[in-house]
């Protein structure tokens, strides 16, 4: 019997860690069995050309093309994959997932033209969830917080040190261009948006567990 696969993406700096550890507090609650991962596994070999693509020692953040930047997250995931969860899976457990596939979807898929955004998109399902062969999430939340909040919480975490960010977190526009892709997949691709803010601030995080627990509710995890 297969598990449940849910994923919370986000922006960096969005809250995911926060959220899904009090996700993890809820299921244990509920003595619900689970599982949780995170992309990308620094603490793996596996994350190894993810480190260096962040660190720029590949090239600049325009400078690594969409599809060789998703392949080294992918290639993370298929062995976190077959190493760490699919006999967790397989065997019924709920696995939360922050960041999955869809990370591509925001951070690689705003790097190119928006007319090839749908055609990237077929190809990133064909080659995770078809070639690699790896689950396909039964939900994806996206925690939308705005470029402009989350660059304030990335500065927070690395106390305004700019050499601690990578080149993700160093861009802003590249954040911008983020939650415009993120948002066009979710559409795309049904996610579920929980929206973080009033647009200046961020909501509580009780208030957005609440919500977050609630779209989860939707699903049969015993099923």
């Amino acid at each position: 019997m297969e598990g449940k696969l849910i994923v919370i993406d986000g922006l960096d700096g969005s809250g995911k860690t926060t959220q899904i550890n009090r996700l993890e507090k809820h299921f244990e609650k509920a003595a619900q069995n689970y599982k949780t991962i995170t992309f990308p596994d620094y603490n793996e070999k596996s994350s190894t050309l993810v480190k260096m693509y962040l660190k720029g020692e590949i090239g600049g953040l325009n400078e690594v093309n969409a599809y060789a930047a998703s392949t080294f997250y992918a290639a993370d995931r298929y062995i976190s994959y077959k190493r760490h969860w699919q006999k967790n899976y397989e065997g019924g457990s709920v696995i939360i997932a922050g960041r999955y596939s869809t990370s591509n979807a925001i951070h690689q898929m705003s790097k190119l033209p928006q007319n090839e955004w749908d055609s990237y998109l077929d190809w990133l399902s064909d080659y995770e969830y078809v070639k690699l062969a790896l689950p396909k999430p039964d939900m994806v939340i996206f925690l939308d917080m705005p470029p402009e909040i989350s660059k304030k919480m990335i500065e927070q975490r690395y106390n305004g040190d700019e050499n601690k960010k990578d080149i993700h977190e160093a861009d802003y526009e590249y954040l911008v261009n983020c939650r415009k892709a993120a948002l066009y997949a979710a559409k795309k691709q049904n996610w579920c948006v929980i929206s973080c803010s009033d647009g200046i601030n961020p909501y509580p995080v009780e208030t957005i567990t609440q919500q977050l627990v609630q779209k989860i509710g939707n699903l049969n995890l015993n099923k």
